[in-house]
């Protein structure tokens, strides 16, 4: 039996994220999907349908269904933002 070592035995997900060169898009994927999940659960704590929330934010239906797709990555800041103001919350962002 040979004493093999793991190369990757200590190493982070991050740096394989990063070896990759994939970080941020999956970054990006992960923040999109909690936000869309947020969302989700403001419009249905307060009874807010998919176009009752559409009226509100005076846009389309079909751009709520983005909004709401945690794999649509289309869904602008501003609009993320006026889907959280409808909905009694605040959209935060910052750098870390």
């Amino acid at each position: 039996m040979t004493n093999r070592k793991n190369p990757h035995v200590g190493s982070t997900f991050g740096s394989w994220l990063d070896e990759q060169g994939i970080r941020e898009e999956i970054t990006a994927a992960a923040i999109k999907e909690v936000i869309a999940e947020q969302l989700a659960a403001e419009m249905k704590k307060k009874g807010i349908t998919k176009a009752r929330m559409a009226e509100m934010m005076e846009t389309s239906r079909a751009q709520i269904d983005r909004l709401l797709d945690p794999k649509d990555s289309s869904a602008t800041l501003e609009a993320l933002m006026r889907a959280a103001k409808v909905v009694g919350r605040r959209l935060r962002l910052e750098l870390v």
